[in-house]
């Protein structure tokens, strides 16, 4: 199972879920240190800020970030799970969790992962980044920026609520 969270909920949700990997997607000057029972190389630490446009002094997410996101979801062998956090548990995240769901689901419908995101997680709001990004590297034709696009916004929070995505 992909479970996705904030910082502040991390090892609560790896202890809770017997997670033996984790993805951490957060500003470079935050120290994550690996939690509990999680092994340091199932632990990917990317570093870089939640913008989606170039800002000068932050590091937006790059397409080098989003492949090696790619190559450790698609390492991980689902026999335990995987938890991706971020700060807030509301942007990276939550793209992670989409961008997770559409590479080891290649036949399944864009638009239905974005809609089940959704569903599990009203306040997601996926760093357009990241999915734009990935899109290109997995080859969904832009398919998968219009459903996020389609699901806008989600609902204002400080901190998302701790879910479990679904992956076909």
């Amino acid at each position: 199972m992909l479970h996705v969270c904030s910082l502040s909920k991390l090892n609560e949700i790896v202890a809770a879920t017997g997670a033996k990997s984790v993805v951490t997607l957060i500003n470079a000057e935050m120290d994550v240190p690996t939690p509990a029972g999680v092994a340091p190389d199932r632990h990917l630490f990317l570093a870089f800020n939640d913008i989606v446009e170039q800002v000068a002094g932050l590091t937006p997410p790059n397409e080098r970030h989003v492949a090696e996101f790619l190559d450790f979801v698609r390492a991980w062998d689902r026999t335990d799970p995987l938890v991706i956090h971020c700060w807030a548990g509301i942007s990276r995240s939550t793209a992670g969790a989409y961008v997770a769901a559409c590479a080891l689901s290649p036949e399944a419908d864009e638009y239905r992962l974005a809609e089940r995101l959704r569903e599990s997680s009203p306040s997601a709001t996926p760093n357009a980044r990241i999915v734009a990004m990935a899109d290109k590297l997995l080859g969904r034709d832009g398919r998968m920026i219009d459903a996020i696009r389609g699901i806008g916004r989600g609902a204002n929070a400080f901190e998302g609520t701790p879910f479990v995505m679904p992956i076909d």
